[in-house]
């Protein structure tokens, strides 16, 4: 299963990244995270159903600095390369 998930409200310029990345890897996904320029953050999240579940409901809350004011969840391709990664800005 694969996610592409958009998060909107306080979330850059509070470690919510590299929250995602930890929480991530610690569910065994497969994917990315990355800043927008219009304030988002975007991931992409890939595993097993119960555990992208498990990540998006974590997202919804994100770290303690972060307010998530909403989260728009898309199906997607699965990443080509294993692991989860912080990415540049898009």
């Amino acid at each position: 299963m694969a996610t592409l998930v958009r998060i909107a409200g306080r979330v850059q310029g509070v470690g919510y990244r590299d929250w995602l990345v930890a929480e991530a890897r610690a569910h065994g996904l497969a994917g990315w995270v990355r800043n927008r320029r219009d304030g988002s953050v975007e991931a992409l999240l890939a595993g097993d159903r119960p555990s992208v579940q498990e990540v998006l409901l974590a997202c919804r809350r994100g770290p303690p600095a972060a307010r998530v004011d909403s989260l728009e969840e898309s199906l997607a391709e699965d990443p080509s390369e294993p692991g989860f990664h912080r990415l540049p800005t898009a």
